[in-house]
This record gives C-alpha cells, sequence and structure tokens, in this order.
C-alpha cells in the first residue's frame, strides 16, 4: 500500500449520472519548497447533447482506457481547469489530434515551465463563448495562485471542482504525517474544504470567491465531482455551504447564506 490508497479501480469509467462519467486516476505528487504530498486524481467525461465528449482535467491515459472512452463518442475538448491539472493532457492531443484543448488562466506558464504541451487552442475567459456553453455553465475562480475553472452541467446538474474542495479520507492515508496534515488543512472527509494553504492564496479575492460560490449554489446541484478524495453523490448545495463557510456571506450552521 502507498501513502495514499487510489480509488480503485483505476483507469476505467465509472457511470455517474446519464451521460457523466468519472475516470479515478494515479497517485500524483505535488507540493513546493521542496515537500511534495501524494494526491489521489480524478477527471470527468461528459457526453454532450451532439454525442460529443467534454473531458476535464485528463488523468493517465491507457490503451483500454482509450479504447472504453471511443465507445462513448468522438473525444471533442480537453480541459485543463487551473494550472495544476495540465499534466496529461499532452496525452490526450497526441491520442485525439481533431479535439480542441482550452486552458484555465496560468495552465500554458506553468505547462511551458515544466516542458509541457503548452500549445493550448483557447484560452478559458469570463466572458467567453465555447461549443459546449449550452449545457455546460463556466465560471472563473481566480487567486493568487491559481485560477480555478468551474463547470456546471445542467442536464444532470453535476458541478465538477477540481482543487477548490479536497477530501481525503483517513483510512486511504497510510502516512501519519500526511494524515495530520490533512487534517490541519481541513481538508479530510467528512468536513473536506479547500485546504488552509491554498486558502490563504485567495485571501485578496475572497469578495469574488464568494460571489462565485454564490453562483455555485443558485445553480442548485444535485453532485459535486472534486478531483482529490470522496467526491459528494448527493446533498450538493448543502455541502458547498458547509465547505465553503469561512468565506464571508456563507453560513454552513442553517445551511443559508447570509
Amino acid at each position: 500500500m502507498g501513502i495514499v490508497e487510489t480509488y480503485e479501480p483505476t483507469g476505467i469509467l465509472k457511470p455517474v449520472a446519464d451521460g457523466v462519467w468519472i475516470v479515478d486516476g494515479p497517485v500524483i505528487k505535488f507540493g513546493y519548497l521542496g515537500v511534495k504530498f501524494p494526491f489521489p486524481t480524478r477527471m470527468t467525461i461528459v457526453r454532450l447533447a451532439d454525442g460529443g465528449l467534454w473531458v476535464h482535467s485528463p488523468t493517465e491515459i491507457s490503451p483500454a482506457l482509450k479504447s472504453d472512452v471511443d465507445a462513448l463518442g468522438p473525444v471533442r475538448y480537453l480541459i485543463a481547469p487551473n494550472r495544476i491539472h495540465y499534466w496529461w493532457v499532452e496525452d490526450w492531443v497526441a491520442a485525439y489530434a481533431d479535439a480542441l484543448s482550452y486552458a484555465a488562466p496560468g495552465v500554458r506558464k506553468k505547462a511551458r515551465s515544466k516542458g509541457r504541451f503548452a500549445d493550448y487552442d483557447a484560452d478559458l475567459a469570463v466572458d467567453g463563448e465555447y461549443p459546449w456553453s449550452g449545457e455546460l455553465e463556466m465560471l472563473l475562480v481566480p487567486g493568487s495562485y491559481l485560477t480555478e475553472a468551474v463547470f456546471f452541467h445542467q442536464p444532470t446538474r453535476t458541478l465538477v471542482i477540481t482543487d477548490l474542495i479536497q477530501n481525503y479520507e483517513s483510512e486511504k492515508i497510510a502516512n501519519p504525517v500526511f494524515r495530520y496534515l490533512s487534517r490541519w488543512a481541513g481538508a479530510v472527509d467528512p468536513d473536506g474544504q479547500t485546504p488552509v494553504d491554498l486558502r490563504s492564496t485567495f485571501f485578496r479575492h475572497r469578495k469574488q470567491m464568494t460571489e462565485a460560490v454564490r453562483t455555485m449554489i443558485s445553480w442548485q446541484p444535485q453532485r459535486i465531482i472534486i478531483a482529490h478524495g470522496r467526491w459528494y453523490e448527493e446533498n450538493a448545495v448543502g455541502e458547498l455551504k458547509r465547505a465553503f463557510r469561512w468565506l464571508p456571506g456563507i453560513s454552513g450552521n442553517n445551511g443559508e447564506t447570509q
């Protein structure tokens, strides 16, 4: 067993709702100041009304997974939702030459610095119009470290978040140091939130983030898919109010925004 257990089985399609799947991927290591921590990974695939596939935060691709994805429909859009979640886009672009790739602010610069694929077809922008706009709502949540693109699939009421909520399960963390740090960061199930280190990078953008969370709540999602840890199959609005109660104007106690 590794430091953090993956969500087995990995590398296969797992249905979430009609036309929505997740794929749990391998554990990756990420950190700063020379210290790296393990993170389980997860991508989301949505089949749009025209049959094309929208792939969010692509994870590791294998011949078997590619075959299963091809059976769903043609891959048309590849999404790198923030400057951390871009690593495997390069492999998916190679596998699907006709797909269009989209990058959140900061992705290109970070990818270039790591020698990774940075030639995206377009950048995600607040006022942008995209081929999926009629089915997937999008908002950008700005921070001093990263800007995250959040998506809402209207037909299935599925909210797709990457790092703004992290929800690790203690029993899946074998390393006691990482287990302690995850708990200290406020990123442990059942009370996963924005980890305190990442939260601090949104300090100057708290107003915009509060507005973004209010928008997410107004969408009235049924479920929330996150990239790291247990995702939320139900009670999505309540989970949003709980997870973001650290923001001014968001209350997790009585379930009402102030």
